[in-house]
């Protein structure tokens, strides 16, 4: 059995464990922490997660963010000057990136269909690294999350 496999056999027992409906919202976030090298392994073997989730009663639900950077800069007025000072990026990047990208999140765990039974997999997180915080967006989304947040990492 793979390391993937592992994980995915993992979180199925927690997963499948009962739910709390009383905690807080960063009560209701699980994190799956895997090699970098194993990424493409990861998004070919995904479906492992969904099927243990399935299994275990409760709906599930997925993005990736992966390609939020572009997304934000590309929508942003003055991009081309960053590319000429780049250290003008940083406040911006510190300001609203981690909004934006908890925007993103958001959509999908206020599309119809999810609910307290669901989970929302975010995958692509590494993508962030560099330029903002994991925890910063977390902490945008924590009154948002109504069942369980599974972040990839």
């Amino acid at each position: 059995m793979g390391r993937i496999e592992q994980l995915a056999e993992i979180y199925g027992r927690h997963i499948g464990m009962p739910w709390q409906q009383t905690v807080a919202g960063a009560q209701r976030v699980i994190m799956i922490v895997y090699d970098k090298e194993l990424e493409r392994t990861l998004i070919a073997r995904k479906n492992e997660f969904q099927i243990a989730t399935e299994k275990a009663g409760h709906r599930w639900s997925e993005i990736d963010i992966a390609g939020t950077f572009a997304q934000w800069l590309a929508s942003e007025e003055y991009r081309e000057a960053y590319f000429e000072s780049p250290g003008d990026l940083q406040l911006k990047l510190e300001v609203e990136f981690a909004k934006f990208v908890a925007d993103k999140i958001l959509e999908e765990l206020k599309r119809s269909g999810v609910s307290e039974d669901s989970v929302v997999a975010v995958f692509g997180v590494g993508a962030l690294f560099g330029f903002t915080r994991v925890s910063r967006v977390l902490k945008i989304l924590e009154p948002s999350i109504k069942g369980r947040l599974v972040v990839f990492f």
